[in-house]
């Protein structure tokens, strides 16, 4: 039987490979290519999204990354938020005109939901397209969750696509609502509730 691979955490030595990851694996996400249909601006302005929502979580090596570098995901420790100035920059510098007011209404939206109550936050995690299938999300849910249960703290999500809810649910993730706004796509807020290690 094939060996496991390993979760390491990604320092910012291997951050442009976990964001590179991240952005071949939202390339067919509903919410970003709503909000940047245009493949040569995806392509741009994602690396740059990725970092500001999730890019704190390298300098507290709480990025995580597969053996190969195949998969990645982003967790913020309780405490520390997305970097809200560089979001709304990358924002500001790329949104199309007639999705800004949505795209306003769904950050918004995402505030609202956010849980009060310290929490582990997942902005991003993806698998280079080329190894979905191989259970490298899975691998990496459970590497920090069990951190989450040692911790006894909560774990929060917004899924950006309908099709991966299943995947977060198996994971004790469960939907505290939706976010919707205009022609935007759903982005599914869901919390898996803090639980004590036995």
């Amino acid at each position: 039987m094939a060996a496991v691979p390993e979760v390491k955490s990604a320092g910012a030595s291997i951050r442009e490979s976990a964001i590179s990851i991240i952005v071949l694996g939202f390339a067919a996400d509903p919410m970003a290519r709503w909000a940047w249909p245009e493949s040569s601006e995806y392509l741009r302005i994602m690396p740059q999204f990725v970092n500001a929502i999730g890019g704190r979580a390298f300098e507290h090596r709480t990025a995580y990354i597969t053996e190969g570098a195949r998969a990645a995901a982003l967790w913020l420790p309780p405490g520390i938020e997305p970097d809200e100035a560089e979001m709304n920059a990358v924002m500001e510098q790329s949104l199309r005109p007639e999705i800004a007011a949505d795209i306003g209404a769904v950050m918004k939206g995402m505030a609202e939901h956010h849980p009060h109550e310290p929490h582990w936050y997942l902005p991003l995690v993806a698998a280079d397209p080329n190894w979905i299938g191989q259970g490298l999300g899975t691998l990496l849910m459970k590497h920090a969750l069990r951190r989450c249960d040692e911790e006894g703290v909560a774990a929060y999500l917004e899924s950006s696509n309908p099709r991966n809810i299943s995947f977060y649910e198996r994971h004790g993730f469960k939907m505290t609502g939706k976010i919707q706004s205009g022609s935007s796509p759903v982005l599914t807020p869901m919390l898996r509730p803090a639980s004590r290690a036995l």
